[in-house]
């Protein structure tokens, strides 16, 4: 059997190290619209320092990921401690936030705390994003933090969200939050305290780590824009959009669901159309900035949930990577997301550059605009997967008909529209690779 994987991100990669081990399977192609693979674990860098797609990091509860990641990278690893904080009314408050409660102003600390121990909402059954964060920590906490830093990344109002993203939140016990507020602070996620990261490469690494274990059944063909995809009789026909042409006994896509919609002949169900019609997601812009200096300390990340600043997150890439770094200036990561047609969107990257700095310098992130040495902005379409009140019943409706009537596997972030960190894309692959092993053996 030969295998045609749609998409060279993450999980077309993973997939093809793990399948290339079954003996019923003959060759993998793993098609690449650009020319270099990887998807939103590409890493760029500017003066040769190396950033991401955002701040990815290395950690997982699966302990046959995560190790397998690990061993993956050998010596090309760096295990660290979490020092991420939140940016709120001129105050670095410690990660998660109601760990650190006794750092707030004590107004916010007492709102904080007493809308927490005296929680109307707490017996009632959430439903939507913003119930799931008064049902498990209050108004206080909820709207000093939780309801606008996530309107501010989602760009979408909580209370149209559905509770997939936040349901692997734990309730804080009371006495957690009784002492963060009398200044013992403590931790929570407890499985992202520590984590690991490239000492050389960016996350990039990670990819090409997977890839240097390819045997000769797989091949990775970049620049294969996908222009149509059709069947004849039992085999895929996948064709690029200068000509080239390839058949397979089976295809699985991690391609966005809107573009494999798009290039697929298959005539879709009016239910079908209208169900990845209806998918949503936020678009990035992520701007690398080389300073000469920052007031950050010994920081990875920081949350700024105040509305009038216009990045979400920044992350200090030194703390990352200390040994690639020079001894002089720093290199920020801010990020920004937004949707086609939004007023994000149409602003010019001159604007945005200009927004950015002029809101580092506004909340002492950076002292003048002077220590600015150079700068890059990549958009990046397809980033976040939007948890709305109709995800559930399009993707049953979208899965249903490709994966149960058309036998087409979808796999990864925006292949099954999941909002799937790297270590969970890795999980989805061992679960798919062990269900195909298996039909290949029953076949």
């Amino acid at each position: 059997m030969k295998i045609g994987i749609l998409g060279g991100g993450l999980s077309g990669i993973v997939l093809a190290y793990m399948l290339q081990e079954s003996e019923k399977i003959s060759g993998i192609d793993i098609l690449e619209k650009e020319q270099v693979p990887g998807g939103l674990c590409r890493s760029y860098n500017l003066n040769g320092v190396p950033y991401d797609i955002g701040p990815h990091i290395i950690f997982s509860k699966n302990k046959e990921v995560l190790d397998l990641m690990v061993n993956l990278l050998g010596e090309n690893i760096n295990k660290l401690r979490r020092s991420n904080k939140i940016y709120f009314k001129g105050k670095f408050i410690k990660y998660p936030f109601e760990n650190d409660l006794s750092s707030l102003p004590d107004e916010d600390k007492m709102y904080c705390l007493n809308a927490f121990l005296n929680n109307p909402y707490v017996d009632y059954e959430p439903n939507n994003m913003l119930q799931f964060f008064l049902t498990t920590f209050g108004e206080g906490i909820t709207n000093s933090y939780l309801r606008p830093y996530n309107e501010k990344i989602w760009k979408y109002d909580p209370s149209l969200m559905d509770t997939q993203m936040v349901d692997r939140i734990p309730k804080p016990p009371a006495e957690d939050i009784i002492r963060s507020a009398n200044g013992i602070q403590t931790e929570g996620y407890l499985h992202q305290l520590f984590f690991y990261y490239p000492k050389h490469g960016g996350i990039a690494a990670l990819v090409k780590a997977f890839a240097d274990g390819f045997s000769k059944k797989v091949t990775v063909t970049p620049g294969f824009t996908i222009a149509g995809i059709k069947k004849n009789g039992t085999l895929w026909s996948v064709k690029s959009s200068d000509g080239m042409e390839h058949a397979y006994d089976f295809i699985i896509s991690t391609i966005p669901l809107p573009v494999l919609c798009k290039a697929m002949t298959v005539a879709l169900p009016k239910d079908v159309k209208n169900a990845v019609e209806g998918l949503k997601h936020n678009s990035i812009i992520i701007t690398t900035l080389n300073l000469k200096k920052d007031n950050l300390g010994d920081n990875f990340a920081v949350m700024v949930p105040d509305k009038e600043i216009i990045f979400h997150r920044l992350s200090k890439l030194n703390f990352l990577m200390p040994n690639s770094y020079p001894a002089k200036g720093t290199t920020l990561l801010v990020e920004i997301t937004y949707r086609k047609g939004d007023l994000i969107d149409k602003k010019t990257d001159a604007d945005i550059l200009e927004r950015i700095v002029n809101d580092l310098v506004k909340v002492g992130f950076v002292d003048s605009r002077d220590d600015l040495i150079s700068s890059e902005i990549r958009r990046v379409e397809y980033a976040y997967v939007i948890y709305d009140l109709h995800h559930k019943k399009n993707m049953k409706i979208i899965k249903d008909f490709y994966e149960d009537e058309l036998n087409v596997l979808l796999c990864g972030r925006f292949g099954e529209y999941e909002y799937l960190n790297m270590d969970a894309v890795i999980e989805r692959c061992l679960d798919k690779t062990k269900k195909i092993n298996a039909a290949l053996e029953k076949a």
